[in-house]
């Protein structure tokens, strides 16, 4: 089973060199991760350059300019580029556990998707973790965090159980499974068939309506919020306004109450989209 890492970034280039050391410092590298860059600038391609040529696995950069929030777009783009069977969705602020990849792995059964978590760290936090917390895993211990003032309990929660534990948690947690663009894992035909994202969605949710259609078609969602697990870094969101909420909200709505499976703003597009005016 062939796998791609699908990595979303824009203009974080601090965060994204941080969230690259977690995938260095991964239990395999049977992998190979892709950029998909929503138009940053040239600190971004640096940072990429970088990690390119030191990197245990192939890491390839998909770019568009910047004309705003696109990241569906940008994702789609990295779906197609992609040439692996399975593919794991994260952020470039987002720093995985060592056995992240392997646990999207080994957790991978035809006719589902994975639903991980995250661990939503403070801004002052996010800053201090440098690269031997990474590379030791300390900064996924609850006493590495608690020494450093951390205290959210659902954070701590998912960070501190492991094994069979974080199974369990998993198996009666009530928080539903959903497709979360931070740390998800699916079948690139699954994906393929339902059209990728929306690219019309802006922030706010458009993640989610990918993951419903995904179950409209047939896929169920397998929760490993306790087992696949992420920290994710703090950062403004300058692009998230109420209009692209409701937007995608109604959107979802309509996914769910017509039971949709396809989307004609995804991948592939009516050719009316593309006629010369």
């Amino acid at each position: 089973m062939k796998t791609s890492v699908i990595l979303s970034t824009y203009n974080q280039p601090a965060w994204l060199r941080k969230t690259l050391l977690g995938y260095i410092y991964q239990d395999t590298h049977d992998f190979d991760l892709i950029i998909a860059d929503d138009g940053s600038g040239q600190e971004t391609r640096q940072v990429v350059e970088e990690f390119q040529l030191n990197a245990p696995f192939p890491i390839k950069h998909v770019w568009h300019y910047d004309e705003g929030f696109r990241k569906s777009t940008i994702l789609n783009k990295a779906i197609l580029f992609s040439q692996s069977d399975y593919l794991i969705f994260s952020d470039g602020d987002c720093i995985p556990r060592n056995n992240f990849v392997s646990t999207h792995q080994q957790a991978a059964r035809r006719n589902y998707f994975i639903s991980g978590g995250y661990c939503k760290l403070p801004m002052k936090l996010s800053k201090a973790i440098e690269e031997v917390d990474i590379q030791s895993g300390r900064c996924f211990k609850t006493s590495w965090l608690n020494q450093q003032g951390f205290r959210k309990a659902s954070g701590m929660l998912k960070i501190g159980l492991h094994g069979r534990l974080s199974q369990l948690a998993d198996g009666i947690t009530p928080t539903k499974a959903t497709w979360n663009g931070c740390n998800a894992s699916g079948w690139r035909s699954d994906i393929l068939s339902v059209n990728g994202h929306n690219e019309t969605m802006q922030y706010g949710g458009q993640d989610r309506e990918l993951g419903e259609r995904l179950m409209n078609f047939g896929i169920q969602a397998k929760q490993f919020r306790h087992r696949a697990i992420l920290l994710h870094l703090d950062h403004p969101r300058s692009y998230k306004t109420d209009q692209s909420v409701e937007k995608n909200l109604a959107v979802r709505i309509a996914t769910r109450n017509h039971r949709s499976t396809w989307s004609s703003h995804g991948i592939i597009k009516p050719a009316s989209l593309f006629a010369t005016q």
